[in-house]
Order: C-alpha cells, then structure tokens, then sequence
C-alpha cells in the first residue's frame, strides 16, 4: 500500500488544489441486532449507546487523515442496519422516537448524517416494515440530519407495486409536512439495493455485513473534466481511455484513506465507493464532463451513449486500482447537486425523460429532481416503478430521490444550500397513471432472474 512515488503525490495535490478532489465520506456501517428490545425505550437507549461509543473517534480521525495526507474528506457518516428490522420486536405503532434517537446519536458523534432508517420491501412488506413507511413523513420533519430509504425491487424479486404505492404516498406527505418539500433530499427509493453504499440518502448496514465495518466514497468529477480540458482530435476510444487512468488516480487515494482510516479505528475495511457525485460548484460537474466529450448541452442526443463510456471507463480504472471497489461506483446525475445539470435542466434541454434514460447506463437513478408541488402521489409512484423497471431488467441499482415543492411550479426553482444546490423545477407527464399504481400487487420478477 505505500508504494506511492512522488509524481503521484504531486499530481495528487494537483487534484486537490484545482480539480475539486476529495474524499467524499468515511462510512462506519453499524449492525444493530444486538440491541434488539421489545422495549422502544430500552431499544432507543441500546442504539444510543452503541452508535456514539462505535463511532466516538470517527470524526478526529478523519480530521487527523486529511491534515495528514492533504485531501479534504467532505463527510463522516454513520449507516446502521434497516430499522425496520430492529424495530419489528417493539410491536410499536410509530418509529418516529428511533428516527429522533439516531438523529441524537449522530449529533452526540458529530457526523454529517446518519442513514439506515430503512425497509427491504421488494418482495413483500411486514408491519414493521409499513409502520416504518408510514412514520416516514414525521421522522423526516422531526431530524436534522436521518436519512431514509426504501428498497422497493429487485432483479431476483420483481417489483412490489404495494410499496411503489405507498412510497409515493409518503413522499407526497413529507413534501407537505416539511419547507419546501425539503425532507424528501433525505429519502430515496430503491430497486436492487446494494447493502454497502456509503453514500446518502441511500446507505443502511446491510444483512450480510459484519458487526461494524468501514466503507469509503471517494469523488473526483473535477478531476476527470480538467483530465479532458485538453482532448481536441482524439477520438473516443483515447478519451476512455484518459478517463479510465484518472478513474485509477482517484481510487489510488481513497485506497490510501481508506485503509489508514480503518487500521486507526480498529474497524475492517469494507469497500471504496468510486462515485463521480458532483456538487454545485463550478468545475465539478459530470455534465460538464459529457460536453467535453463533444455535447453542446448536457441533455441532447448522444448524452446516453457519453454517459455509458464515462460510467463504464470510471469501473474499469476503479478496479484495477483497488481489490475492494464496491457500492454503487460510477457516474451519478443528481440534478440539483451539478452545475452543468442545473444549466442543462433551465435551458429545458435535460428533461425528466432524458434523465430516465441516461439512469439506464450510469449509477443510482432519477436524483434530486424537483417537480412542482401539485404533483400527485400516485404520479411519483409512476415515476418510481418506471425506474424500478430499468433496474429491475437491467440487473443495476436504481433509484429515485424527488422533490415535489410545494407551493411551485415549472419555470420556478428551489434552493436547498450547501451540497445539495438548487433545482429548476421540471415537468412531469400530462395524463394519469393512477388506476395502474392503484392496482397494486407485483410486477414478477423478470426471466433473468432465474440465474440458478
């Protein structure tokens, strides 16, 4: 692991102090079964206590790392087993106390977020798992900084149409319940859910994992689009190529960080999440990286076939540089959280059909989009099983993470601040998919999924 020589050290720095590279977040996954208690008094208590005494030193280590090494590392965060699970013994009608418990346990820590308030519901869904659903709303309204998500589908299962339903039901009740619909930045819909992603709103400890465990996402959008600054004349196959070696340069790094984290904290290392996830500012941006490729405008045509070379180019260069590249990796398309996105998104060149199809050949799905606020549940249930479909067929991870904000509309937009941006409001389909959502039961598993 220390066979680093010093042209990688300096082109490092380089990637650091010009190209908006950094360590996204260090992820301990915290399995929570052994504070199981019929008991939600004892249960909040036992989740308490084993939250900020795993997770006490994960914030100064961090720190410590990235005044040693010199790369910023953006977020600490703290993913724990689906608390629909943990919760089911309490028999309680509401889990919105253990949203609030996990809520002061990551505060108590100082971590950016806590994800893991969660249901697996793809194939069907237990009571627990719908009194997590429906405590949803409250949860998202009474936290800072819980994240929530929903695993609706599956390659191996079908599609729960049941859940679609009452997922976008839920979305539509936080919107209404929180400013601007802005408890829904913290809620993501999932089909083929990986159980370790490190990055929010989408990470929960999942059943496979051990007791605790630590998971990297690194980041590097800037860097790949300063790598392509200069590619006039070369042809596609040498810009994969660019992008595959830089891909490569940024894993080497989290590698690094990783494993250091790790032997500090005294916790196994997991995986290295090599995620393009852009932010809002200038010169951080996948679609800017597309238009480098050649594309006036993030959004026309062509954008899936330069989307599907990147996502592809940035795997293969991940793991050639690490044995533990895992999660999600590759391009995501967050519309908010993208400067290139948002301008391609106002120009009304990116639209939400566009965005659906680039999700096909990229990581995770449909992302901080922002739809006007009058936007009917079963609408976003519609949203949602179509990219539970491409995910589900596609044998990938998908997901959905919408914002209907209310009180807006189309030629509107909304500001989040900070990493997550601001969004133009963009339309949705005339016409109504209602009597379709409404019918309910399962979308079978397709023939792919008979793999055994």
């Amino acid at each position: 692991m220390n066979n680093f020589h010093s042209n990688e050290i300096l082109e490092t720095v380089k990637m650091v102090a010009d190209q908006h590279f950094d360590v996204r977040t260090i992820t301990i996954g915290i399995d929570l079964h052994d504070c199981i208690s019929t008991d939600i008094d004892v249960l909040n208590q036992n989740i308490y206590n084993k939250i900020t005494t795993v997770g006490k030193d994960l914030v100064a280590t961090a720190k410590h790392l990235s005044a040693k090494y010199g790369v910023p590392i953006v977020n600490q965060r703290i993913s724990v087993t689906p608390i629909a699970q943990i919760a089911a013994a309490t028999k309680a009608d509401s889990y919105v106390s253990v949203a609030q418990t996990l809520d002061k346990a990551a505060k108590a820590i100082g971590v950016s977020f806590i994800g893991g308030f969660s249901a697996l519901v793809q194939k069907g869904m237990s009571p627990s798992d719908e009194v997590l659903i429906r405590s949803i709303p409250e949860a998202m309204k009474t936290t800072d900084i819980v994240c929530s998500s929903i695993n609706i589908g599956s390659t191996r299962a079908g599609i729960n149409m049941d859940a679609v339903r009452l997922a976008g039901e839920t979305i539509k009740r936080t919107a209404e319940i929180t400013p601007e619909g802005f408890g829904c930045a913290k809620i993501v819909v999932f089909c083929n859910a990986v159980d370790e992603n490190p990055f929010m709103a989408g990470a929960f400890h999942g059943a496979g994992e051990g007791d605790v465990m630590l998971n990297v996402g690194v980041s590097g959008p800037g860097v790949v689009q300063a790598a392509l600054a200069d590619c006039a004349g070369k042809d596609l196959t040498e810009i994969a190529e660019i992008v595959k070696k830089t891909a490569f340069k940024i894993t080497r790094v989290g590698e690094l960080i990783g494993q250091e984290a790790a032997r500090r904290l005294n916790i196994p290392f997991g995986i290295l999440d090599l995620s393009l996830a852009p932010t809002p500012a200038v010169g951080d941006s996948v679609a800017r990286i597309l238009e480098a490729m050649g594309l006036s405008f993030c959004g026309t045509h062509g954008t899936t076939a330069a989307l599907a070379l990147l996502n592809d180019a940035v795997k293969k260069g991940g793991m050639m540089a690490s044995s533990a590249v895992g999660g999600l990796s590759g391009a995501f398309i967050p519309v908010s959280e993208d400067e290139g996105m948002i301008a391609a998104a106002e120009s009304g060149v990116l639209t939400l059909d566009k965005l659906e199809a680039m999700t096909a050949v990229c990581s995770v799905g449909l992302d901080m989009v922002a739809v006007p606020g009058n936007t009917s549940a079963a609408t976003i249930s519609g949203i949602i099983a179509d990219e539970a479909a491409i995910g589900m067929i596609n044998s990938k991870t998908t997901a959905v993470r919408i914002i209907p904000v209310t009180g807006k509309g189309v030629g509107e937009s909304v500001e989040f601040g900070g990493l997550l941006g601001y969004a133009p409001i963009m339309p949705v389909k005339e016409g109504s998919c209602e009597v379709f959502v409404n019918r309910g039961g399962r979308i079978p598993a397709p023939v792919q999924s008979m793999k055994n």
